[in-house]
């Protein structure tokens, strides 16, 4: 072999080395059973497993029973094959929305008689659903994908890669996968964006739909809102009895009322950071 043919042969190397790294990666194959939990990992196209997963039991989530009824009995039902909803869980912030759906599916894996999977995507992943879906449709357990606090903002268009994955697809979403969300906004998008957008069309009223559209594939909304002094105490309560506090009620709901004035807030977030701070003042752990 001369040199030419030496540094062609080089320089082609050099190329399907760059080609090599340039193609995206081959997925790998779907272990399921490995866990219950998992996060999407887009880069790797594999789920990694969550084997220590961050949740409270649904019996500590007071002051939203009805969401939480409705929520449970729809994660039920998809357990069970049997027609259910994709979902979106809106409002307040710190009412336990994302804890809601972590302790539904712990809840309901209980009885099931096959677990459901868990999977979190992470919002700036949401342009990569048709991958995810298309590594788990054809398995034998159901998922539900889970992205917590969703929303879009200003020159955002992947809004349109949900609303497709959700829905509007050719193949449409998979009998085995449906979707929850956390978010801040009933619509997803700031209402500022959907007025710009009327304003500035030739007809506002399509330019609207088109944003609001996307919530609306979601066929079950779930309202949290603020809750009021007795649902935030019930709250309190329900952890100290839960963890067997033995802390005077008198002193322990003087204490949270003045953790939450403090903060300008009452909320289920709240109310589990001074339980956080009252268990350390009393030297007790709140490990499982």
């Amino acid at each position: 072999m001369n040199t030419t043919e030496q540094i062609l042969n080089a320089k082609l190397d050099q190329l399907l080395a760059v080609l090599e790294r340039m193609a995206p990666p081959s997925p790998k194959p779907l272990q399921a059973d490995k866990a219950d939990t998992f996060v999407w990992e887009p880069s790797r196209l594999e789920l990694s497993p969550v084997h220590k997963v961050n949740r409270v039991d649904l019996g500590l989530i007071h002051g939203v029973d009805h969401v939480r009824d409705q929520l449970v009995d729809n994660t039920e039902r998809f357990a069970r094959g049997l027609p259910a909803n994709n979902v979106l869980l809106w409002g307040a912030r710190g009412m336990g929305k994302s804890s809601l759906v972590k302790a539904a599916q712990a809840s309901v894996n209980k009885t099931a008689a096959k677990p459901l999977k868990l999977v979190e995507i992470h919002r700036e992943d949401i342009d990569s659903l048709p991958a995810l879906m298309n590594l788990i449709k054809d398995s034998d357990y159901r998922f539900i994908l889970f992205c917590d606090d969703l929303s879009f903002d200003h020159d955002d268009t992947s809004y349109k890669s949900l609303k497709a994955a959700l829905e509007g697809g050719v193949e449409g979403r998979p009998e085995n996968v449906i979707f929850y969300a956390t978010s801040n906004r009933r619509h997803l998008m700031p209402r500022d964006m959907i007025d710009n957008e009327r304003s500035s069309a030739i007809n506002p009223s399509e330019a609207t739909e088109e944003k609001v559209s996307l919530s609306d594939r979601f066929g079950l909304w779930l309202g949290f809102h603020k809750c009021n002094q007795d649902d935030y105490l019930a709250m309190v309560d329900g952890y100290a009895a839960h963890y067997n506090f033995n802390y005077p009620v008198e002193k322990l709901h003087a204490e949270a009322l003045e953790w939450s004035t403090t903060r300008g807030n009452r909320s289920g977030r709240v109310a589990w950071q001074y339980v956080q701070d009252l268990a350390g003042r009393l030297g007790i752990s709140l490990k499982a």
